[in-house]
Formats: structure tokens, C-alpha cells, sequence
């Protein structure tokens, strides 16, 4: 099914998220038992987060604090009083037949994160924020297919674990925007430390809220029903769940001209396999969870101190770093956004080599190319990097001076990777010694004294055709600098006389 193009597609995108996040506290949000993914089924569990009848839940207060956190710098409003609240509904992983989360006086709302593509695709877009709740996960249902068993089984290890709910407002107008807002805010929760926002552990989830605004030829706007989808696995499944509903509900539309008021809101789950969303059930309204006071667990007040010092406490955000990388280091949007995107380790490490090399776009380029490229192919994050900032500044030293060209320093990074051995180790092992002004001038000497045909193409103007004599220069001596050999080179040539 394809999707129209931006510009041709006769309709308005309307996409809003919800976002649930796992928290990263030691315990649950109302009791005691760890908060660890990975455990055996059913190992993490107490009366608490059973409920069992007598027990009675405290508020961890450790999560409510991350909470607030991640709100401030989301920009929320603040409460300074909230209070807990059930929502009832009736799922084999919510053993309790209630969720405690929060209903009509959630502890922050009205909040703004903006989404940026950094190769300039879309317009940056401020998304707004309509609430940050925190509320206690669900358990998990496992169905095994196999073997025509088609059994299911619960997990409630997660039963309890703290989570944080951010809706955002239907403003944004694509899928790759919503991808893209979706990586802004992970970027900012992990940076804040609030959670790890890992999505193949579920401690990050999301469901998309979507329609369509379409223009009819009566002037007026009809508005496709609203569906939700749910079994988003990745942000490229998101981006690639949005653009098939999408094209679906544009279709459904010209053969049904169903609006939003007519038929029911859905939700509908993402078949990634597929490639396509299946109808789940219609979605529920507020009032079919019967909200009430959880009349186990009294209200939270925050003082206007408590608020002021969390604040205080924020560290440096994702998009303030790359602007601070933009100016301090004099480097491209889009190496900072790469820097950034990797963690704050990764760009600590960055900014020593930096100041080290005193040039943050060469120090920049060896981080692409060569850092994060090692990172990748042997699964590491840079805390385990084998070579320090110190190490790297050596080698891209040693070529700033001339000792080497920067092919040969990357082969003595590589080597210094695979050793752990210093530059130094490593130039004196592979037998690298540079190159001395007069040991220089006699080989270029030599190249040109044998190539007279070079000489002539580059008299008659074609400078290019030096290259020819780097490549014998390397031959002969591996170590010496291809561009001192050129420059050197092209020099001789023009104190010869004209032909």
C-alpha cells in the first residue's frame, strides 16, 4: 500500500503519543520488591503487588522524584498536590482488577519538547505536551503458539514497576516526525537518568493516536475516526505502523466516508511481520475505567523547594549540548546530533580529544570514522573503548606534524585498538620512523629525474598528474607523507626549465 508524498497527499497527518517509560529506581512504586528485568517468571512479586487482600501499598519516593524530573524538563507545569487514583478494567495481568494511576489531578501537565530532523527532512516542530503521570505498570502476558498449544502465561514480575505516562498533543503531521520526536525524548529521559528507555525490555513503550483531516469540496473538513495502535516494538515499527494506517484510513474513508462521531474510536495492533495494523477492539473512554481516590495511599505534596532544588539538579540537556558543541568546538549540526546521539560518555570522550588535539572537526571525523565505527562492530559501549582520549590525541598529533600521512595513522590506531599498546609501541614495533627533510628531498629528487613524462604533463598544466609519483614514493618508503611528496614534488618540477 503506498503512501502519498508530503506534498501530494490530499489529506492532514494527525498523530499524538503515548509514551509509558519504566523508571530506573531499585524498587517498585508501591512496595518493596526489586525492580529488575530478567528474573525468573513470578520471582519479584509480594502481597503488595499481588494484591492480596490486607495489604497496603507506600509510595516509593525515589520514583516520584525521577518523575518530576523528567516533567521539569519536559517543561511541565508542576503540581505542588496530587493524588492517586484506580482505573479499573479487567485484564489477566492486572491481578488486582485495578491500575493505581492518576486521573483528574496528575502531578504535571502542559509541557513542550520540540523535534528536529538534523538533515533538514521537516520543519522543526514543538510538540506540546498535555500531561506526565505516574502510575504502576501491568504484568505481562506470554502466548506460545507452538506446536498448536496456543497456551498463554503471566509474568508478573512487572506487576508494580513505576511508570511514566507522557501524552503528547495531536500535533505531529508525519510518521518520521513522530519517529523522530519519539528519539528526542528517549535521548532526553536516558540523559537524565529518569530510565534506560531499552524497548526490546519494554521500558519504553508507545502508542500512536491518529487520523485524518481531509478537505472536501464543499469548503468543509471531514475528520477520519481516531484509532490507536498498539505492538510498537521499535521507532521504526512506529514510523512504519503511522504511514500504513495512514494510507488505510484515506481508503477506508473514500470507500466508507465514515467521520470521526459516527463510528467508535478503534485500536488497532501492528503486525510487523505483516506490515500492516489489525483491528483489536474499540477503544475505551475515561468513564468505562470508573476512576476513583485510591483510598490506600494519601495525597503527595511537593513545596515550592522541593521543586526549585530538582530543577537546580538538571543536568545539561541533549539539544543544549549540541548547540555547546556547535559553538565551543566549531563543528556541523550534524556531527554534534551524532555525538550526542551516542551518550553523554561518548561525547565526554569527544571533548577531551578535542581540547587535547585543539581542533574539534578533526577531532569529530575520528570519532565517526573511526570510534564509532570500532563501537559498533565490536558491540562496546566507550566506557570499554581500549584507547584512551590521550592515546588518539598521539596518533592525530603525530599526523598534524607530518610524521605520517592519516591513512598510516589509522593503521596504527587499529593496531593500538587490537593491542592495547601505545603509539609509540606501535611505531617502533611496524617499523615506522619519519621521514627526514634531506632523505625526502632525495627520493622526490629521484621520482622526477625517472618520470619525464610526469614532468612534461605537469608543465604543459595538469598538476593531477603528480599523483603518479606518490604512488612510487610509497612503494619505495611506506612512511613517507603523500602530501609533503606532492608539494615537494611539484616544487622541483617548477625550478626546472620550461620545455
Amino acid at each position: 500500500m503506498p503512501e502519498p508524498t508530503d506534498n501530494a497527499a490530499p489529506y492532514t497527518t494527525v498523530i499524538g503519543l503515548e509514551v509509558h517509560v519504566q523508571l530506573l529506581t531499585k524498587t517498585k512504586l508501591f512496595c518493596s520488591c526489586e525492580n529488575r528485568f530478567g528474573a525468573p517468571p513470578n520471582t519479584l512479586t509480594c502481597p503488595v503487588c499481588l494484591g492480596l487482600p490486607g495489604s497496603l501499598p507506600v509510595m516509593n519516593r525515589e520514583a516520584f522524584r525521577l518523575a518530576v524530573r523528567a516533567a521539569t524538563a519536559l517543561d511541565c507545569t508542576i503540581a505542588e498536590f496530587t493524588k492517586w487514583d484506580r482505573k479499573n478494567y479487567f485484564y489477566p495481568d492486572l491481578p488486582k482488577g485495578y491500575q493505581v494511576s492518576q486521573f483528574d489531578l496528575p502531578f504535571s501537565e502542559h509541557g513542550q519538547l520540540e523535534a528536529i530532523d538534523p538533515k533538514g527532512a521537516f520543519e522543526p516542530r514543538m510538540v506540546r505536551i498535555l500531561r506526565v503521570h505516574l502510575e504502576e505498570d501491568a504484568g505481562k502476558s506470554m502466548h506460545d503458539e507452538s506446536a498448536g498449544t496456543a497456551d498463554s502465561r503471566i509474568d508478573l514480575n512487572r506487576t508494580g514497576t513505576p511508570l511514566l505516562e507522557i501524552v503528547s498533543e495531536p500535533d505531529l503531521r508525519s510518521p518520521a516526525e513522530a519517529r523522530c520526536w519519539l528519539g528526542e525524548l528517549r535521548l532526553l529521559l536516558v540523559y537524565l537518568g529518569v530510565s534506560d528507555c531499552n524497548m526490546q525490555e519494554g521500558s519504553l513503550r508507545v502508542d500512536a493516536n491518529v487520523n485524518l483531516h481531509i478537505p472536501k469540496a464543499d469548503g468543509s473538513l471531514a475528520k477520519t475516526p481516531i484509532v490507536e495502535i498498539k505492538n510498537m516494538n521499535s521507532f521504526r515499527s512506529v514510523e512504519r505502523a503511522l504511514t500504513y494506517e495512514v494510507v488505510r484510513q484515506y481508503e477506508e474513508w473514500q470507500a466508507t466516508g465514515k467521520e470521526l462521531g459516527s463510528a467508535p474510536k478503534q485500536t488497532r495492533g501492528w503486525d510487523d511481520t505483516a506490515g500492516i495494523t489489525r483491528g483489536q477492539r474499540h477503544k475505551e473512554e475515561s468513564s468505562d475505567y470508573r476512576y476513583f481516590p485510591e483510598p490506600d495511599l494519601v495525597p503527595v505534596t511537593l513545596t515550592v523547594d522541593e521543586i526549585a532544588a530538582i530543577r537546580e539538579g538538571m543536568p545539561e540537556s541533549p539539544r543544549a549540548l549540541r548547540k555547546r558543541l556547535e559553538a565551543t568546538w566549531k563543528i556541523p549540526a550534524y556531527d554534534a546530533d551524532v555525538l550526542v546521539g551516542q551518550g553523554r560518555a561518548l561525547v565526554e570522550y569527544f571533548e577531551t580529544l578535542a581540547r587535547l588535539v585543539d581542533d574539534g572537526k578533526v577531532a569529530s571525523n575520528w570519532m565517526q570514522q573511526d570510534v564509532l565505527r570500532t563501537l559498533n562492530e565490536q558491540g562496546i559501549a566507550i566506557d570499554a573503548f581500549p584507547v584512551a582520549a590521550a592515546g588518539l590525541a598521539d596518533v592525530i598529533g603525530r599526523v598534524k606534524k607530518g610524521d605520517f600521512d592519516t591513512s598510516r595513522g589509522r593503521e596504527i590506531f587499529a593496531e593500538m585498538i587490537a593491542s592495547g599498546r601505545s603509539a609509540e609501541e606501535v611505531v617502533a614495533t611496524m617499523g615506522i620512523a619519519a621521514v627526514g627533510d634531506d632523505e625526502l628531498m632525495s627520493l622526490c629528487r629521484e621520482l622526477v629525474e625517472a618520470n619525464p613524462k610526469i614532468v612534461a604533463d605537469v608543465q604543459s598544466g595538469k598538476q593531477q598528474a603528480a599523483g603518479g609519483l606518490i604512488g612510487q614514493a610509497k612503494k619505495k618508503n611506506p612512511n613517507v607523507n603523500p602530501g609533503q611528496v606532492r608539494a615537494l614534488c611539484l616544487k622541483i618540477i617548477g625550478e626546472l626549465p620550461a620545455p
